[in-house]
């Protein structure tokens, strides 16, 4: 049986999301919802959908879950909206900006007993989920450092950053969900210090484009997590992690493994330009795992939960770095 999907937001990420769902055979996706009545048209030819409004797809008895790429002040809204309407929900990060307003979706999707998913796209990427199962069969030994580097190719416009909700809501995000699941402890204490190094326009705006942040777990377990807007040599994402016994990193991905070599020396492929085509196979994965999760099955999904612990980190990092002092979490 297929199941029938919502979507809502047409935007980039919707668009990747409705490939996904369309490309499915598992899926039925039914419903584009959009503010922009062109964007919702395009992407509805494109699909096989129909363009909708919120009412009408929520109502849709053959509609068994919506899936939220829309603007991030909507999310708890349709979080909500969809929980009261019986609908599994997958959710882009993040829940919200408002830890409050976060807490209060996860309390209505509780009370509705509906299956709730968070976008955090990197857990199903494949050289970082081969990372985590070889931490997981104790290949590293005890996990004693971890090291996540994540640099955008190019900065966001100042008018994007005014409504992103700040670097680490917004980027950094991804980084500490990866944090966790990596570290195999909850952090206890974040310390972030951060500049805008990049474009000044950015710090006029309230924000930084260039930070670092160090998380430690109650048992000394240490994370150090580096971001930053801008990077000469493309979309830079790796992952370290340091053990008693060794370690194993995963490191960016190019567009193949061609090298050449002449008197100048070596040379190979650029990694992949951007979260488009670094994440391609992660957002193919989540919806699988969200699918297994809706069928039953035992799937290996981020939770509602895991989205709200990464905002509160995000949170943590903003007052570190406005106090300019360690914050200390609950242990």
């Amino acid at each position: 049986m297929k199941h029938g999907f919502a979507l809502f937001g047409a935007g980039r990420i919707g668009q990747i999301h409705a490939r996904n769902l369309a490309a499915h055979a598992d899926v039925a996706l039914r419903h584009v919802i959009d503010v922009s009545a062109d964007a919702a048209q395009r992407l509805a030819a494109a699909t096989g959908a129909q363009v909708s409004d919120t009412r009408t797809a929520l109502a849709d008895p053959q509609v068994q879950a919506i899936l939220v790429a829309s603007s991030t002040d909507t999310h708890a809204e349709l979080i909500q909206a969809g929980a009261r309407a019986g609908k599994a929900v997958f959710c882009e990060k993040p829940l919200d900006l408002d830890l409050a307003r976060a807490d209060a979706s996860l309390a209505v999707a509780g009370e509705a007993g509906i299956l709730l998913a968070l976008g955090f796209n990197r857990r199903y990427d494949p050289a970082f989920r081969r990372l985590h199962r070889e931490i997981a069969a104790g290949r590293v030994g005890t996990v004693e450092v971890v090291s996540i580097t994540s640099r955008d190719p190019a900065a966001p416009p100042p008018a994007y950053v005014a409504r992103s909700g700040g670097l680490f809501r917004d980027m950094m995000i991804h980084d500490l969900d990866m944090a966790r699941w990596l570290l195999g402890e909850e952090p206890v204490s974040v310390y972030a210090r951060g500049s805008a190094l990049i474009d000044p326009a950015i710090g006029t705006a309230g924000d930084i484009d260039t930070a670092v942040v160090v998380l430690e777990t109650q048992s000394g377990r240490l994370c150090q997590i580096t971001n930053s807007r801008r990077c000469a040599y493309g979309y830079d994402q790796r992952i370290e992690v340091f053990g008693s016994a060794g370690l194993a990193r995963a490191d960016n991905v190019p567009a193949t493994t061609v090298e050449t070599a002449d008197a100048g020396g070596f040379t190979r492929e650029p990694a992949l330009p951007f979260f488009l085509e670094r994440y391609a196979a992660a957002y193919r994965h989540e919806l699988d795992e969200f699918l297994e999760a809706l069928r039953g099955k035992p799937a290996q999904l981020a939770t509602g939960a895991d989205g709200r612990q990464a905002l509160a980190l995000a949170d943590a990092a903003q007052r570190s770095l406005e106090t300019r002092a360690p914050v200390l979490l609950s242990r």
